[in-house]
């Protein structure tokens, strides 16, 4: 974005911040709804600035009335709601060997969902064409049952993609929501990508991914974006988790720590996702706690994520458990977090023996450190966290998020 902007792109990204606020509002009511006169209150909007906003937003199909209040003196007030189903996102996951899409509403709900044995060390080519084939199965799928148009899975999100694709990585908010999608049946928004890092979300290009260097300097998001004529947002798998907990509400202050194929970690801080200058916060699995260990694929001996692989690999959860607690623990001490939710498949196949065994480690570090206990619980939404997660990359803007 350039540096010469002047009031009128600082008034519109106002403008879409204010509409996302009053979106967010209206999602979080669920059916039913909100009034004008709650939103501006909550909101510190003026009242004729929320008329305004609903008037548009109406008119672009997102809300609907939800029936009036009741009366505390003079004309009930009437209550507004979203339309869940008024707009739609794709969340992709590209795990090591398995890719997973899903389709989700305004609400995050999801209404679709897919996955696939997928090859991360093919050819780039041949894995965006696996990816691409995912998605446009998923879309068809969904057409089949009426929850978006037919159009969409013929390939006609070109019209969102000319209208709004620049709008989405940029954060501008409900614009994207006018940028083409009512030309849809199902007003597809665009697709949210989670992938293991090192990358960079800002320019959308993965840099050498531990055990996978052929990716490195490849722009990943811009690549899948001109196959499937959508817009694409592109973060990392643990990121995409982490907003999930952000836009869901569930932590301030978390760390969520993903054991599936490789080992990272996801960083809400202040309520917001921590991803660092260069996208490279939450390499967690990369630090070296054994300075004589293993070689990992990064180059270093003794990394955590090395460690605790081949703990698992040998069956051997307790210590497994006992390492991811190690690492857990300095996490803790290192950026003060109040909690730390546990994912990825190791975890989920048998969550207790992980639970327990972090929660012990953590335990015994702040009884040395005289700090307070910190939770420990397995992620909300469990194997979905991550593609859910994706999704939200598309919907955050939206809601005046991420």
């Amino acid at each position: 974005m350039s540096g010469a902007a002047g009031p009128g792109a600082n008034l519109t990204a106002l403008r879409s911040y204010n509409a996302g606020l009053v979106l967010r509002l209206l999602r979080d009511a669920g059916e039913g709804g909100v009034s004008r006169p709650e939103l501006a209150e909550r909101t510190g909007l003026t009242p004729q600035a929320v008329s305004k906003i609903t008037a548009r937003l109406r008119a672009e199909g997102l809300l609907a009335e939800a029936g009036q209040r009741a009366s505390t003196g003079g004309k009930p007030p009437t209550a507004v709601r979203l339309v869940p189903d008024a707009r739609h996102a794709i969340g992709l996951q590209l795990d090591r060997d398995e890719v997973t899409a899903v389709l989700v509403d305004l609400a995050g709900t999801s209404v679709a969902a897919r996955s696939a044995p997928f090859d991360f060390g093919a050819p780039a080519e041949e894995a965006l064409s696996a990816a691409t084939a995912e998605i446009r199965a998923l879309l068809a799928d969904a057409a089949a049952r009426g929850v978006v148009g037919g159009g969409v899975a013929a390939g006609a999100g070109a019209d969102i993609a000319a209208g709004a694709g620049t709008d989405i990585a940029a954060g501008a908010g409900p614009d994207i929501a006018a940028g083409g999608g009512s030309a849809l049946g199902g007003g597809l928004l665009g697709v949210g990508v989670a992938a293991p890092g090192p990358l960079d979300h800002v320019s959308g290009v993965l840099h050498r991914v531990t055990g996978f260097p052929q990716w490195d300097g490849f722009p990943l998001r811009d690549a899948l974006a001109e196959r499937l004529a959508l817009p694409v947002v592109l973060d990392k798998d643990t990121n995409a988790a982490a907003l999930g907990l952000v836009t869901t509400g569930t932590a301030e202050s978390a760390a969520y720590l993903h054991l599936g194929t490789g080992l990272g970690a996801g960083l809400v801080l202040g309520g917001d996702v921590y991803r660092g200058a260069r996208t490279d916060a939450g390499e967690f699995g990369h630090q070296v706690i054994q300075l004589d260990g293993p070689p990992c694929d990064c180059g270093n001996n003794g990394c955590l994520e090395a460690l605790c692989l081949a703990a698992v690999a040998r069956g051997d959860r307790t210590d497994a458990a006992r390492l991811l607690g190690i690492g857990a623990a300095n996490l803790v001490r290192l950026l003060d977090i109040d909690r730390v939710l546990l994912g990825g498949r190791m975890v989920l196949a048998d969550p207790e023996p992980y639970v327990r065994g972090v929660a012990t480690m953590i335990a015994e570090d702040s009884v040395r450190a005289s700090r307070p206990l910190v939770s420990v619980d397995v992620v909300e939404r469990g194997e979905r966290a991550v593609v859910e997660g994706a999704a939200r990359l598309v919907l955050a803007p939206l809601f005046a998020l991420g």
